[in-house]
């Protein structure tokens, strides 16, 4: 017999390396831009004039907030560019920062620099399939065309040469900027392969389970049948041979009835930071902004009862929230485990329904409790389990 295969690391995890990933790509693309027009800035400080440095510090703000700006809704859109009529347009914020760029680098004298901070938000475009790379490497092009007119024509001399080596330091950020945000879609790619991969795997074990059952009851059944057509043959010559017919079949309805919850059981056993993962993943899908909160010992809640409790209300977020944003939170207090999850709604309803009925009596069967009410636009259900319980 094969030993298991280790289990995956819970999705949760993932979500949270992307995000990481994320902020460790934005933080060194807008480091590295602070950092060259910093360095320039004390260049200027030594050797221009006061109105030079203030328009000069206004530019470089101007460029690194339109590049923020760039890059938090590069992060936010989609990664296949089709219909953009939903969207809000981006070339507002393109002339800002490249009319930013061109007013910094008026500033110090420099036509590099206007060149590399108008390239510079260029780059943070999410552009169509393959136009990447033609425009990346046409504005390396146009930056050494510079680079080239600046040294030659014109400022073959003055301050600007003691700021050659800035120069050549920002040059590098459109093409690091591009190569950046390729490296994010690549990770976004995966991450999103690895959602579906989790669907799919999802879909093979409904897929497996329904075969099993389909197997489990199947033989069942035709068992059952054929105990009861003998015992029917049977009770008119010997009555005592078709009741024991009957008590088989009925030996038989026992044992489809304990293999059936045992599959059940195996098919419910998933662990419920995995469980929750798949369920903001799943409001993710469904357009939602989600918060996700787990404690480090989740795995040990039970999930027999809180389970089917996460998958009703993400459920019931799905059908009658209507909103934009949803937050879910599992944690461990004083004894108990605490499940939360929250959500904006459209318009206020009342806090009943089958479906919290239903939640209601499960929890309850384990001397849990559950509040659920509006607070403004949002709702909140709230259960209580007791550490150790079983359903």
């Amino acid at each position: 017999m094969t030993s298991p295969l280790p289990a995956p690391p819970p999705a949760s995890t993932f979500a949270r390396d992307v995000r990481v990933t994320w902020w460790y790509t934005a933080a060194s693309i807008a480091g590295f831009q602070v950092f060259g027009l910093f360095i320039w800035t004390l260049l200027m400080v030594l050797r221009a004039s006061t109105p030079a440095i203030v328009l000069f510090v206004v530019g470089g703000l101007g460029s690194v907030a339109v590049s923020l700006l760039l890059m938090a809704r590069y992060r936010r859109e989609p990664l296949d560019i089709g219909d953009v009529s939903g969207h809000r347009p981006v070339w507002p914020l393109v002339i800002a920062g490249i009319a930013f760029g061109g007013v910094t680098g008026a500033a110090a004298g420099s036509l590099l620099l206007a060149v590399v901070l108008g390239a510079q938000t260029l780059c943070l475009v999410r552009w169509r399939v393959g136009i990447r790379m033609r425009l990346v490497v046409l504005l390396i092009v146009v930056i050494v065309a510079a680079w080239v007119i600046e040294v030659t024509r014109l400022n073959p001399a003055g301050y600007v040469a003691d700021a050659f080596g800035v120069g050549l330091f920002l040059a590098m950020l459109p093409p690091l900027t591009a190569t950046s945000l390729w490296w994010w879609d690549i990770v976004r790619e995966l991450d999103r392969a690895r959602r579906a991969e989790g669907r799919l795997a999802a879909a093979q074990e409904r897929l497996r389970l329904a075969s099993d059952l389909h197997d489990l009851q199947g033989h069942h059944l035709q068992v059952i049948a054929l105990q009861l057509e003998l015992a029917e043959k049977m009770l008119a010559r010997d009555p005592a041979a078709a009741v024991e017919q009957v008590r088989l079949a009925r030996t038989s309805v026992d044992e489809a009835r304990r293999g059936t919850r045992e599959l059940a059981t195996r098919f419910r056993g998933v662990p419920l930071p995995d469980e929750l993962a798949n369920a903001a993943d799943l409001l993710r899908a469904a357009g939602l902004r989600v918060e996700l909160s787990v404690a480090p010992d989740a795995a040990d809640a039970p999930a027999d009862v809180l389970g089917p409790v996460i998958r009703e209300c993400t459920t019931n977020v799905l059908k009658h929230g209507g909103g934009v944003s949803a937050s879910l939170a599992l944690m461990h207090h004083d004894g108990e485990w605490v499940f939360t999850i929250d959500n904006d709604v459209r318009e206020v309803r009342g806090t009943g329904g089958s479906g919290l009925d239903g939640i209601a009596d499960r929890v309850g069967r384990v001397r849990g409790t559950v509040d659920a009410g509006h607070s403004g636009d949002r709702f909140r259900v709230t259960v209580r389990v007791p550490e150790g319980v079983m359903a």
